[in-house]
């Protein structure tokens, strides 16, 4: 609060410093023009630090005002400081006309990184030198005028000069309405993670990296303040490249592997087929994506969603969307990775809102009702052969998923071998809970505003709702069909085709909450879990499939 006071009254003293900056009567023109600060705030300024003719059309009409600030030296030498880049030259005095010389100045500017196999940052440096040559201004009481009523530059003492760049750097003088709204998003997050406890490990970190990537600072064309996620060389956006390059989902993977058993599953191999019917939702939607008029590569990133699996969908649209790769007609992916990340993470954390309606709805009381007899005991052999299989047949089907799929079933058997519990421990502790982290805090400040509130944002939560619906109601109905063909005696509870998804355990919990709903004694916790890990390898197949075809 004491802060807020302090930039109120700032404010104020600003607004009641009108006559300081006037002229003084008692000064010659040369004293005055060496006395305090000649300031210009014009619009213009491109706030994003990549070259103007690499900006995209829409880009260029997003500009804002900058103050560029004048001084002038008792020595004929001056300064003018203009986003944070100081030009120098020297003055001449021509009556009340000032006939100012530009030194040239070697400029570095950043432009996006176009080359896919490059390693690094998404950007790269251009060295140019800028001849401004000689401008003329006049002095016409206390203004500077260079000819346009826009350049014309307004005299200040240097304490009221001082206030105003200072205003300039704070958050209140740049935020926008979008910046503000993305902080109560991160705010509600937060509030779900904590009131209802929905996806806490994600969406407390998420949550805070939407306000960090949101607190609005001071940018400009060709200037680099080394804050934000976006700027070349920031701390975030070093721990960025983790997401868009891809590394941080087959640590996620590795960590799941080591967390996860597949007896459910083992003992009652045909569930797989639930998973596996659960990702239709991913194919219908890229189909979605492709008659909205997203390009392929798009498309197919914002499918993934309907698989309900955060680190899939940041791998697959790392790979597919990263804003680099450029496409046959020689554009540019979007990079959608932030949308798509939180679309499906956003989901993933209303598995408890979003699937008991459409289960409810597909399924009458008596099938969700049903008792399934209960699985076998699986030996240790089984579950030490199983990753090495299960890693087998599915890397081989879609080699492109082979870092998802290989450190999942890698992390598996570091848990199931008995001989490495401190690799597995690792894995499944402090590995996956640092990597959440980072992944989380860095996902989330990647939605600023200006980045994140667009058109296409809405089009492609709409399209992960829609295909989470699907992959929900397909795993439900192909449930239906096997327990309609299964014997009498070991039927399926159609339930349980809802944990097909890949949103590993909260389907599952959801499946035996409705099914305890239903009938105090009917336990489907080990049963749902077969689909639910099956969806885990089924997503990661259906991002490699997509992979093989989009790249």
């Amino acid at each position: 609060m004491k802060k807020v006071i302090f930039i109120v009254l700032s404010s104020l003293l600003i607004a009641l410093c009108g006559n300081f900056c006037q002229a003084s009567n008692g000064r010659s023109i040369e004293e005055e023009l060496v006395h305090g600060k000649w300031m210009n705030k014009a619009e213009g300024y491109i706030p994003k630090a990549i070259r103007k003719q690499d900006l995209k059309p829409e880009q260029k009409e997003q500009t804002i005002a900058r103050y560029k600030v004048y001084s002038f030296f008792k020595d004929h030498t001056f300064t003018m400081d203009s986003i944070k880049q100081r030009y120098t030259g020297t003055w001449e005095l021509e009556g009340n006309q000032v006939i100012m010389t530009y030194k040239p100045k070697k400029i570095t500017e950043f432009s996006p990184n176009l080359d896919p196999n490059a390693s690094g940052q998404g950007y790269v440096t251009h060295d140019i030198v800028v001849e401004l040559g000689t401008r003329t201004g006049t002095i016409n009481g206390d203004k500077l005028e260079f000819g346009h009523p826009s350049l014309t530059a307004i005299h200040y003492s240097d304490a009221v000069a001082g206030i105003k760049n200072f205003w300039e750097f704070t958050g209140f003088a740049n935020a926008t309405l979008g910046n503000l709204f993305m902080i109560l998003v991160a705010l509600f997050f937060i509030w779900l993670a904590i009131k209802f406890d929905y996806e806490p490990m994600l969406l407390i970190p998420i949550g805070m990296g939407i306000i960090i990537g949101n607190i609005p600072f001071y940018m400009g064309e060709a200037f680099n303040l080394k804050l934000g996620i976006y700027e070349p060389g920031s701390v975030l956006n070093i721990l960025y490249s983790g997401v868009i390059n891809g590394w941080y989902p087959p640590l996620i993977f590795l960590g799941i592997g080591a967390m996860t058993d597949f007896s459910s599953l083992i003992s009652n191999p045909r569930l797989m087929l639930l998973g596996a019917a659960a990702q239709i939702g991913i194919f219908i939607t890229f189909l979605g994506a492709l008659w909205l008029g997203f390009p392929a590569p798009e498309a197919g990133a914002i499918g993934i969603i309907g698989g309900a699996d955060g680190p899939t969908a940041i791998f697959l649209s790392s790979k597919l969307a990263n804003g680099v790769n450029m496409m046959a007609n020689g554009e540019l992916v979007k990079n959608l990775i932030g949308p798509i990340a939180i679309a499906a993470y956003s989901y993933m954390a209303l598995v408890p809102v979003i699937q008991p309606p459409i289960i409810n709805l597909l399924t009458t009381k008596k099938e969700r009702q049903i008792k399934m007899r209960a699985p076998r005991a699986v030996s240790r052999l089984e579950k030490q052969l199983f990753p090495i299989i299960g890693l087998l047949l599915t890397a081989f089907i879609a080699p492109s998923a082979l870092p998802l799929l290989g450190m999942l079933f890698f992390g598996n058997l570091l848990k199931e071998s008995t001989v490495t519990n401190r690799l597995a421990n690792t894995a499944s502790n402090a590995l996956i809970d640092t990597i959440t982290m980072l992944l989380g805090i860095t996902v989330g400040a990647s939605t600023q505003a200006d980045v994140f509130l667009t058109e296409t944002s809405i089009k492609i939560f709409v399209l992960g709702a829609f295909s989470f619906v699907i992959a929900t109601a397909s795993g439900v109905l192909f449930a239906k069909i096997m327990n309609w063909l299964s014997p009498k005696n070991n039927p399926i509870n159609p339930m349980i085709g809802a944990a097909g998804v890949s949103a590993v355990p909260d389907s599952a919990r959801v499946v035996q909450n409705l099914g305890l709903k239903n009938d105090p004694t009917n336990y489907l916790l080990m049963h749902a879990m077969a689909p639910n890990v099956s969806g885990v390898i089924g997503s990661a197949v259906a991002a490699g499939t997509l992979l093989s075809f989009l790249m």
